[in-house]
């Protein structure tokens, strides 16, 4: 795949298996425990179709092929009057990193998410991702809260 730009739009449902094949990649680079792409894809079909979950998709503009995606989730809150999202998941494939591709997803990600009425965006990153935390903290995101010199953190407990 050459280095030419890409284009970012948002999947829909018949997208369910290229952003799961996607989310596979992702989780093997990082030899992550994942379920199979077909599963993925399974399952992406049943989220595409709910309001509450949208995924941005870039695709090479040449080619069509998918670059990367982001996976994000809107969830209600007492503290205003929109959702918070959650940004779920951010990949873009390893060959094509630092080409802007990253940023793309997440300003149509942020835009997309506004124009849903969302008061804050979240984002869990692992502590040692140093040059994930860093792209985030560049595009204005922190991991204290405003007025504060505390870290924030994530817990998490699996259920299943």
């Amino acid at each position: 795949m050459s280095r030419s730009s890409s284009a970012v739009r948002l999947a829909r449902p018949a997208d369910a298996y290229v952003v799961g094949g996607l989310l596979f990649d992702f989780n093997t680079e990082f030899d992550t425990p994942t379920p199979s792409a077909a599963d993925f894809g399974d399952r992406f079909t049943r989220l595409l179709a709910r309001p509450d979950v949208l995924v941005v998709l870039a695709e090479d503009t040449g080619s069509g092929e998918p670059t990367g995606f982001g996976f994000l989730t809107l969830r209600p809150t007492p503290y205003g009057d929109g959702p918070l999202a959650q940004l779920e998941e951010l990949y873009v494939r390893p060959v094509l990193r630092d080409a802007g591709i990253g940023t793309a997803l997440l300003t149509r990600a942020l835009a997309e998410v506004e124009g849903r009425g969302a008061i804050e965006m979240q984002i869990n990153v692992d502590e040692v991702d140093v040059d994930t935390r860093r792209f985030y903290e560049r595009h204005g995101f922190t991991n204290v809260e405003p007025g504060t010199d505390e870290r924030m953190l994530c817990y998490l407990r699996e259920l299943r």
